[in-house]
């Protein structure tokens, strides 16, 4: 029997829960990523993100499985800070990528890494914006602790910029669960033997596109984050991305319970220590309303914004969902 390895699950929407894996499959894995990449003997990987999830553990297998040199920093949000050497390959989630672009040394090394893949968590629009000039390849990624790391991948970076994913080889896609309001979604369906022994039907609601013969798919957003309310369905990254364009501060979009529609919409805005500012914290949420009530339709406008501290995340930088619904008052 394949030797097993303990890992936790990102907990992005509840309790992280402890896994038992095969590290004949992670291996299968890695071998999947650096075919991909086209990543050789030899090349130089950079670990900056904590071992004790699938993504940092996967950092180590595909250095073993290519035989690569590892170069590993501990984790933060500058991971390239005291980098002097070459990078070849660099898994990053989205907070890192954020403040690295902000400090111009650190972005000038993000932009001279070969292939920079992103996962952990959604990239923001004004993240692509700036991430598509890049000379460098970079990535954003599909998966799960279940399917051991990522299954799927999207060029960011140059003319071939996407917004749908690629599976990588071995990886067969079908969606289930159709949507009568748009017969071409539904619930995302991978079928990988290499990696898990059994299909996976996700929680992610996906819109398929066939191209050239390949099955590729962009997400749409997830079944526990969808809002009902009053009889309408609302996707809760639907509303956040047509938002981040025009807020400058951190947010996200949660929903509680209501008498009347079922649930409705609230927004938990990021406002540090001014929670204490009186007049000028009201002016700024006012303001944040009116954004909202410009942008967005009718029914997906928040009941309520909420300014917080900081924004929940979770260890490895997803938005904690639970977290966020608890805030609303659920």
């Amino acid at each position: 029997m394949d030797e097993l390895i303990k890992v936790h699950t990102s907990g992005s929407t509840g309790q992280p829960k402890e896994m038992l894996v095969e590290k004949s499959r992670m291996l299968a894995s890695a071998r999947m990523t650096c075919d991909f990449l086209g990543l050789r003997p030899g090349d130089t990987a950079l670990l900056c993100l904590p071992l004790d999830y699938i993504a940092g553990k996967m950092m180590v297998v595909r250095c073993e499985e290519r035989d690569m040199k590892l170069v590993r920093v501990k984790p933060s949000n500058h991971p390239l800070a005291n980098i002097d050497c070459h990078i070849d390959f660099a898994a990053m989630v989205p907070s890192q990528v954020y403040e690295s672009l902000k400090v111009p040394a650190e972005r000038e090394r993000l932009s001279r890494i070969g292939n920079l893949i992103i996962g952990g968590g959604a990239v923001s629009s004004d993240m692509e914006r700036e991430l598509k000039t890049f000379p460098n390849a970079v990535w954003s990624t599909y998966g799960m602790t279940e399917t051991l790391s990522h299954i799927a991948m999207r060029r960011l970076s140059g003319s071939t910029a996407s917004q749908f994913y690629t599976p990588l080889n071995g990886v067969s896609l079908s969606i289930t669960d159709v949507e009568e309001e748009h017969p071409e979604r539904g619930r995302l369906v991978i079928d990988a033997p290499h990696l898990c022994d059994r299909r996976l039907v996700t929680n992610d609601i996906a819109e398929l596109y066939a191209d050239d013969g390949i099955c590729r798919f962009r997400i749409i957003g997830r079944t526990d984050n969808v809002i009902c309310s009053g009889g309408i369905k609302l996707h809760i990254e639907e509303i956040e991305e047509k938002l981040r364009p025009h807020l400058s501060s951190d947010f996200c979009i949660t929903k509680r319970t209501d008498s009347k529609f079922g649930e409705v919409v609230v927004m938990l805005v990021e406002v540090g220590n001014q929670s204490t500012a009186g007049r000028q914290l009201t002016d700024a949420l006012s303001e944040t309303m009116e954004i909202c009530r410009d942008v967005l339709s009718s029914y997906s406008v928040p009941k309520q914004i909420i300014p917080v501290t900081q924004i929940p995340h979770t260890p490895n930088g997803k938005i904690d969902r639970a977290t966020a619904m608890k805030i609303a008052g659920n």
